[in-house]
């Protein structure tokens, strides 16, 4: 018997389904030859520093920095209250273990996740129980039931991933070091008063320093004029076409004068045509999704998505074997997967209007093992989904569609330059057209091309000038960062790399992994350091004074951060040694406390020991007191003096319809006496809308609820 660890309930499911296993227990299928069982992510977690040692509850700069001598994991915390342990997952780790521990269990195979993280997961679960059977590891791509077959018949030992596991360990001690011992320092050195602290992480600040810099070059910003001179010319036949005029390579003037007296010279004067360029150029379609690209393109298109958003919905595609991996920082796929590649395109566009254009053909754009890393890039899979909601719409449709776009022919269009020089002018005029040819892969998502036509003309050919403008432009300071732009400088610190050899060796040159940027972004928001306005990005108060006051210049640094990422890729390669990565650590974070504690006494942040004001929501309708929101419920501050006015949250008549009071809805309440609910569900299952109102029993001091339909 083989005991199957999957990293999730759902993944678990995927091979059950594959192997056709039916017998479903409390925490694992059961079928003839195979134990399918499952963690939810992380089961087990690092020590916290008090674990080692008690002195270390309490917070005091005395006791760092600390260091321990051994890593030890203890079982999950619960989310809700840290002190106790998660009951859920220590139930799952008592099932593993007990059926790791059957006589008839010959064998465990690691299902987790194909990269550092799941890597982790898996080991430090197995592993924990301490017994000597052979453990194995079912690497895959994606979760379709032909994938999961074939990965059981090539299954590897263990023990080969013993680098992705050391790159796992690596980041995970390195991160707990100088995140507890920076944080910890930072909050008793910086922060003044009570509440949470003032967080400090290898990843967390190098992204707010790019956020922070693009605010700066936007404030710092000093717009200048500068002016175009632009002709209309006519043709004999009347059609006419406009240009801009150059001279030594330059289109933008910051001397007006100097353009008026061209404008002034070239008045009422023939111009000639003295050079035509017709050039067919082609427009490849752009390449495979990374997660990166594909967060960058959702949260660019669509309105209130974030990358960890995209990133949570993607997850959930391939856990219903829709895509493959998503986590991946590849744009190509593997040369091997060109048959399936072939299989999965004939699938996807049976019905689509134009399948006629579309031809699978292996191409180095597509199948190219150099551009690699560990996963190959995004993909749809076999498995057609039958229903999606309206964001996994919006996900898997992107996907799909870049896919197609591979195999549509390629778009071409005709760029058309023309030359027109006037005698009286030193420079010449320049006018661009440009005619699309073939739409090809443009047809997918119907992009747009934008078409600038000019009339047919000869060289040597005259020409009127009809009118020439000399205009005013304004040079403009650069856009603040979206999640598109700021994931961009996070996969490649900054650089733009040309030379393909320099790209290579800097492979994992990064801020972060494809799978912890979205959680890094979303973390600058949480604990206030970044704010986000629509799309764009910026740095609050306390993210400005902790980049100008934070004397660790190193963490704010894309190199320091970059190399750092670049050492866990070469770890997880074999190239470098876990322990010696960890020594770097180790003393970065002993000068780093050093520092803090000798730096300059100064409060960067100041908490608040006032409680907060709750937020009056109305009259209450009893003694006329305020209706404020409790944990409980929504209720009269005037509850000490005997008032008994409350909107329980968890209300039963609400409950029947799937609902709970919403502050919204008290607030119509209590102003209005009614309140129109949207969303309400029937006993039947059917969504309906009603006015609904609060009113006292005449025969008891209790309320009752009464509904309405009429306006």
């Amino acid at each position: 018997m083989q005991l199957i660890l999957a990293e999730k309930p759902s993944v678990a499911k995927n091979i059950a389904d594959a192997l056709n296993i039916k017998n479903k227990y409390d925490g694992y299928f059961e079928g003839t030859n195979y134990i399918i069982t499952w963690a939810f992510g992380h089961l087990v977690q690092l020590y916290d520093a008090k674990d080692y040692d008690s002195k270390m509850a309490r917070w005091q700069l005395d006791n760092f920095p600390f260091i321990p001598g051994q890593f030890k994991y203890k079982v999950k915390g619960d989310p809700k209250n840290r002190q106790h342990v998660d009951p859920g997952a220590a139930k799952q780790l008592k099932i593993i273990h007990r059926l790791m521990q059957r006589n008839d269990v010959d064998m465990f195979i690691s299902a987790c996740d194909y990269d550092r993280e799941g890597q982790v997961i898996g080991d430090s679960i197995i592993y924990r129980a301490k017994l000597q059977k052979p453990v194995y590891r079912l690497l895959l791509n994606e979760w379709t039931r032909d994938e999961v077959l074939q990965g059981l018949e090539t299954l590897q030992p263990n023990e080969t991933l013993r680098p992705l596991l050391n790159a796992g360990v690596s980041r995970q001690w390195a991160d707990w070091v100088i995140g507890i011992n920076l944080t910890s320092v930072a909050t008793l050195k910086y922060q003044k008063g009570r509440g949470k602290a003032l967080n400090i992480g290898r990843v967390l600040l190098p992204t707010l320093k790019i956020i922070y810099d693009r605010d700066k070059e936007i404030e710092t910003f000093k717009p200048e004029d500068y002016f175009k001179l632009n002709a209309t010319f006519q043709l004999a036949n009347n059609q006419a076409y406009d240009g801009t005029y150059i001279e030594e390579k330059q289109e933008k003037f910051k001397d007006k004068v100097h353009l008026e007296q061209i404008q002034q010279q070239i008045q009422g004067k023939q111009g000639i045509i003295t050079d035509k360029q017709v050039e067919k150029k082609k427009e490849f379609a752009p390449l495979l999704f990374n997660l990166s690209n594909l967060q960058g393109y959702i949260t660019n298109k669509f309105q209130g998505w974030t990358s960890d958003k995209v990133l949570k919905v993607a997850q959930g595609l391939y856990e219903k074997k829709y895509i493959t991996y998503p986590r991946t920082s590849s744009i190509a796929l593997e040369e091997s997967l060109v048959d399936k590649t072939a299989k999965v395109l004939k699938t996807l566009i049976e019905d689509l209007p134009y399948k006629d254009e579309i031809k699978f053909h292996k191409s180095k754009r597509v199948f190219n093992n150099t551009k690699v890393e560990s996963h190959s890039a995004i993909t749809p899979t076999y498995v057609k989904p039958k229903r999606l909601s309206s964001d996994e719409q919006i996900v898997y449709t992107a996907i799909k569609n870049r896919f197609i776009m591979q195999f549509m022919p390629v778009a071409e269009y005709e760029e058309t330059r023309l030359t027109t020089k006037i005698e009286s002018a030193n420079g010449y005029f320049a006018s661009k057209g440009r005619v699309q040819l073939v739409e090809g892969w443009k047809k997918v998502e119907n992009v747009q091309s934008k078409e600038n036509l000019l009339p047919h003309v000869n060289i040597n050919e005259q020409v009127s000038l009809l009118d020439a403008k000399v205009t005013s432009h304004v040079t403009k300071p650069p856009k603040q960062h979206t999640e598109k732009t700021l994931l961009r400088v996070m996969e490649t610190c900054g650089k733009s790399f040309g030379d393909e050899e320099v790209a290579e060796i800097l492979t994992g040159f990064s801020i972060g992994t494809p799978a912890t940027r979205a959680e890094t972004i979303k973390k600058l928001k949480d604990v206030g350091y970044i704010a986000g306005k629509g799309k764009n990005l910026s740095c609050t108060i306390l993210g400005r004074k902790l980049v100008e006051t934070f004397p660790v210049k190193d963490l704010f640094d894309l190199e320091f951060t970059g190399r750092l990422e670049k050492t866990l890729a070469d770890i997880q390669k074999g190239k470098v040694k876990k322990q010696d990565f960890l020594q770097v650590i180790f003393g970065f974070t002993n000068e780093s406390v050093t520092t803090i504690k000798a730096d300059q006494d100064v409060v960067i942040n100041e908490l608040s020991s006032a409680p907060k004001t709750a937020e009056v929501l109305g009259t209450c309708p009893e003694c006329g007191g305020k209706i404020i929101e409790g944990k409980k419920g929504f209720g009269c501050s005037n509850w000490k003096s005997g008032c008994k006015f409350v909107i329980w949250k968890n209300d039963k008549y609400l409950q029947t319809m799937k609902k709970k009071p919403t502050k919204t809805m008290v607030k119509q309440l209590l102003k209005q006496r009614r309140a129109y609910v949207k969303g309400l569900t029937s006993k039947k299952g059917k969504k309906f809308n009603a006015y609904l109102q609060y009113e006292k029993n005449p025969d008891n001091p209790y309320y009752n609820w009464r509904m309405d339909f009429e306006k």
